[in-house]
């Protein structure tokens, strides 16, 4: 069960954000806990400039960033890739003026559907700072390249619905380095509410099948390529769960309630168990992946099931 975010005493004593050097020029950004908007990016160093995978979610951890790049580099970022739409991912674009931003067609299309702040019932007070939304505005539907220098850096989209809709993880082919978004956590809870579960396990598939023997997660310390087996036996025992207590006529709440989460009952942010059922349930009811569901139903149900008390949330 979680905390009440409304103002965590332990806020402030999370670990600093850590900049881990993963290939020569390469960089992840991580930010302890992961848990709720405290997400991972990263950066690629070149001579002339430098290129960014992905911004924070309030104002405060993105110039924390900034300023992280700047300790390594004095070149510019003039180009920002969006691995998808998430405000934990992308709300910190706007402070990044000069930079190109990058992502997939359906990456935009979020960024543009939605607003920064107004969630207090689902995460308590967060202190989001001066932000606007700032979508991708160079877009693609399923591959594009650009380089660091002489370096290619592939974008490629998952091919369907998984964690998003419009998912693209950033392949290294040189360095065997993926940097994975959000479709791959590292200690906490993987979350599938607004993609799909079948699409998920497809994608994370796809993912493997690209070699990296390093992974820069959404959330989470840097990995190997076990954690996307952690993810996907995870996302079988949701489908698992789903099929049974679908069948016995149980809501998605009363299913998580009852479920033995096996291996995975420690993982951050355990009530994404009930957002990850009412995606499974949509599916077995013949939803297709990715189809658009009661999203602030799903909400209020993990607050519930969360105790009634605001998810956890150190942003």
């Amino acid at each position: 069960m979680g905390a009440p975010s409304t103002h965590d005493p332990h806020a402030d004593h999370l670990p600093p954000p850590q900049v881990v050097e993963v290939a020569d020029g390469l960089f992840a950004y991580v930010q302890p806990d992961g848990s709720w908007w405290i997400n991972n990016t990263g950066f690629l160093v070149g001579s002339t400039g430098v290129v960014a995978i992905d911004t924070c979610s309030t104002e405060r951890r993105t110039r924390g960033l900034l300023n992280a790049v700047a300790a390594v580099s004095d070149r510019p970022i003039r180009t920002l890739v969006n691995t998808h739409h998430h405000g934990d991912h992308t709300n910190g674009n706007c402070l990044l003026p000069e930079a190109t931003v990058i992502g997939h067609r359906r990456c935009r299309e979020g960024v543009l559907a939605t607003r920064i702040g107004g969630l207090e019932a689902v995460f308590g007070e967060v202190e989001w700072g001066e932000l606007e939304p700032s979508p991708p505005f160079v877009t693609f539907d399923e591959r594009l390249d650009v380089h660091v220098d002489d370096l290619r850096v592939e974008l490629h989209h998952v091919g369907t619905p998984a964690h998003t809709t419009g998912d693209v993880v950033a392949w290294v082919p040189e360095r065997s380095v993926l940097y994975a978004g959000d479709l791959v956590f590292n200690g906490g809870t993987p979350f599938v509410l607004m993609g799909s579960v079948a699409g998920a396990l497809v994608a994370l598939d796809r993912v493997r099948a690209l070699g990296a023997q390093t992974i820069v997660p959404g959330h989470g310390a840097v990995c190997g390529p076990d954690s996307i087996d952690a993810v996907a036996g995870y996302l079988r025992l949701v489908q698992d769960l789903a099929a049974d207590a679908h069948a016995a006529g149980a809501s998605p709440l009363e299913a998580a309630r009852q479920a033995d989460l096996g291996p995975y009952a420690d993982l951050l942010d355990a009530e994404r168990i009930v957002g990850n059922l009412h995606r499974a349930y949509a599916e077995l009811d013949g939803g297709a992946p990715g189809e658009p569901i009661d999203v602030v139903a799903a909400f209020a149900d993990m607050v519930a099931y969360n105790g009634g008390r605001p998810l956890r949330c150190l942003a």
